[in-house]
């Protein structure tokens, strides 16, 4: 074990640079393009450095996804993904940072893991499946947000020009109201020539992405009813109240496969929703949620609790009510308790419903 190799690796857009070691030895510096052809001479110098002994090879997670995590392990190479919110790092680490620093930190908690077995901070890595159907859920997530965004720019605008919506177009967004809206962009209206103008971009802009967000919603309900999705998302929203389509495949997508969890404290740790803890001497105090985990999830769970409580006849509402009636002040507290209870229910089905597709079994057993 002391002769493996151990590469501790600081990835960028272009370059990669690498702090390479065999066991308890002294790390050498080399630097290549991050490129394929680039990862080709890079494998091809640590199996010449190894000469026939095991390698291993940690970078950090970033926005340059998993393709170098998936070419070193086709490679043979053991490979691991590390979470940067987990590495601790000193203050005067996170002020003198610089390149090689960062590898030789990630080549010294690389060594500490293979030769001391300590415990490695490392990201679960979704399969290619995985991570390609997530690009169209959040495709859609994206465009919603936008549209979301829209609408209130629009709102914004009518308030700082003073022009408010007469009766009897309803609250929402009706055909009345968007009629009207069309209205204020002519020549004629009572909105000066620049907001008219401005008025007429956000609402060309809002019925683009509209029609962009139903053909996505269609590709996400296309998604849904694959064999991977169908059973698990039947069942979701069939035994889980409040969640609908969007929510069974958010979580779906976004949290793989289920049968990574061994527990409900896992699940809620992993999206997030446990409070951070202060525990010194005899001390121990809690405090907000830790907002770890996949963003998406959690604002999807929170949609899903709002409306299981506009379903007056789902028991769930129970628990919010006993909570709120603790502490009426601070309803955030019972909802997110309620995304917490939702997340773990969800978890159960969903785990349930994946063993008997058995999908994700099938995948480790080709992956082996």
């Amino acid at each position: 074990m002391q002769e493996c190799i151990l590469v501790g690796c600081d990835l960028h857009d272009k370059t990669m640079l690498l702090k390479m070691a065999r066991g308890r030895r002294a790390a050498s510096k080399a630097t290549w393009s991050n490129t394929p052809g680039g990862w080709g001479r890079m494998l091809a110098e640590l199996r010449r450095r190894a000469e026939g002994r095991s390698i291993y090879f940690a970078y950090e997670a970033s926005c340059l996804g998993f393709g170098l995590y998936d070419f070193l392990s086709d490679a043979g190479v053991k490979a691991f993904v590390l979470a940067p919110t987990r590495i601790a790092k000193s203050v005067r680490q996170r002020r003198t940072k610089c390149d090689e620093k960062d590898a030789d930190h990630i080549l010294e908690l690389l060594r500490a893991h293979v030769l001391a077995g300590i415990a490695l901070p490392a990201v679960w890595v979704p399969d290619p499946q995985t991570r390609d159907d997530r690009e169209i859920v959040r495709a859609w997530l994206d465009v919603s947000k936008k549209v979301t965004r829209l609408k209130t720019q629009v709102k914004t605008l009518l308030k700082r020009t003073t022009t408010r919506r007469p009766e009897g177009l309803g609250s929402g967004w009706t055909q009345k109201f968007r009629a009207w809206l069309r209205g204020l962009t002519r020549s004629r209206s009572v909105l000066p020539a620049g907001a008219r103008v401005h008025l007429g971009t956000l609402l060309r802009q809002l019925e683009s992405l509209e029609k962009e967000s139903k053909i996505l919603r269609r590709e996400v309900e296309r998604l849904s009813e694959t064999p991977r999705y169908a059973h698990p998302a039947r069942r979701l929203m069939a035994e889980v109240a409040g969640v609908g389509l969007i929510t069974a495949m958010v979580f779906l997508t976004e949290m793989g496969d289920l049968g990574r969890f061994e527990n409900r404290k896992q699940v809620g740790a992993y999206l997030g929703l446990t409070p951070s803890s202060d525990d010194t001497g005899e001390s121990d105090r809690k405090g907000h949620i830790t907002h770890q985990g996949s963003p998406r999830v959690r604002r999807s769970l929170c949609q899903s609790v709002w409306a299981m409580r506009r379903d007056e006849s789902c028991e769930e509402n129970v628990y919010y009510d006993r909570l709120v009636a603790k502490n009426p002040k601070k309803k955030k507290i019972a909802v997110v308790a309620c995304m917490r209870r939702m997340a773990v229910r969800m978890w159960h089905v969903g785990l349930e419903a994946q063993q008997e597709t058995d999908v994700f079994g099938e995948c480790a057993t080709a992956a082996m």
